[in-house]
């Protein structure tokens, strides 16, 4: 079957890989009809993660419909159409009970290869194999669009949980530093959430517009302090969502953040370390917080948000192509020519 594959010198190709098969009584295998290109995904082909060898198969964001089930599978059957997750879970363990499911001792991370777990073959495929289809696999409603329903596994859920995380409340302002798709859609949540306002930041213009298209402010990086200081009479934001992934995010984030605030940082860390300004943070009294999205935690509210239409916006920023395109895809996400392209397969 075809599958986008990293090529081991920072570029993916279109390859031919062994269908997959039911390993153990709880996976399905999902026919591949639509998979993202996530932030993440540039990280593995990058070289910034360990565990990823040429010639992995990449992606974790897919919709689909069921063509096999294992013994011990009850909750999907074959020819029903599927929302998937970025990971897998079991589901029982006391990590799962506690729904801190990225904890869950036999997570794997598709596409990955094995730098968050056992390899698991990703989903930029015509087929992949879901462990735990029982946790991992949601229905697709009917009303949905799949491109939309794409967000679900990964994008949504990590910007949700910045704004759960948090604790936005009513009235609240807000800065998201970095207006990548998960920079846009935490904005989006902190809306949901009651923030009275939200400051968007990017270097990138056109991801500026995206940003006020979604009904938020938006301005350059440089001007993210003075914006925030113009709307709160010199305190800064109440919280501030770093989604850059990167110790200049971070700092960027704690300068905005108002005394007493709250920065919360959600985009894949590649870096070992980070200086923290300790003794500022301390006087300052800033909360830090890291957060993981949990789509297995999250998916019925967000379903749900998704079918009432308040993802419509959303789904304005995304670009949809055929597998085939993938490489140029690739280039086009990661020169920021496109904030988000969803492969139909």
């Amino acid at each position: 079957m075809r599958a986008v594959v990293t090529t081991g010198d920072g570029g993916v190709r279109i390859d031919s890989v062994p269908e997959p098969t039911l390993q153990d009584p709880q996976d399905a295998i999902v026919q591949v009809e639509h998979t993202g290109i996530c932030g993440t995904d540039l990280h593995v082909v990058q070289g910034h993660l360990p565990g990823v060898q040429a010639g992995t198969v990449l992606g974790h964001e897919f919709v689909g419909t069921v063509l096999a089930v294992g013994g011990a599978v009850t909750s999907v059957k074959v020819g029903d159409r599927v929302v998937g997750t970025d990971f897998t879970a079991c589901g029982h363990c006391w990590h799962c009970r506690r729904q801190e499911h990225w904890q869950c001792p036999q997570r794997a991370f598709l596409g990955t290869g094995t730098s968050f777990g056992p390899a698991l073959v990703g989903a930029q495929a015509e087929q992949v194999r879901v462990p735990f289809a029982d946790t991992v696999l949601a229905m697709l409603p009917r009303d949905l669009d799949p491109a939309t329903a794409v967000l679900l596994c990964d994008n949504f859920p990590t910007g949700f949980a910045a704004a759960q995380k948090s604790r936005i409340g009513p009235g609240d302002v807000v800065a998201v530093v970095g207006g990548g798709m998960v920079g846009q859609l935490a904005a989006v949540a902190a809306q949901l959430h009651g923030a009275s306002v939200v400051v968007v930041s990017d270097p990138v213009e056109a991801r500026q517009a995206a940003a006020t298209s979604t009904g938020n402010l938006a301005t350059a990086p440089d001007r993210l302090v003075p914006t925030l200081h113009d709307l709160t009479a010199g305190r800064g934001a109440d919280v501030v969502i770093e989604a850059v992934g990167s110790a200049k995010g971070l700092d960027a984030a704690l300068v905005a953040c108002r005394p007493g605030g709250t920065v919360v940082s959600v985009s894949a860390h590649v870096q070992e370390s980070w200086n923290f300004p300790l003794a500022d943070a301390f006087a300052r009294e800033i909360t830090l917080q890291m957060v993981i999205g949990d789509p297995l935690r999250d998916r019925d509210r967000m379903i749900a948000l998704a079918v009432s239409g308040l993802l419509a916006p959303a789904r304005d920023l995304m670009n949809t192509t055929d597998l085939r395109n993938a490489v140029d895809a690739y280039s086009d996400v990661a020169h920021s020519r496109a904030l988000k392209i969803v492969l139909t397969v």
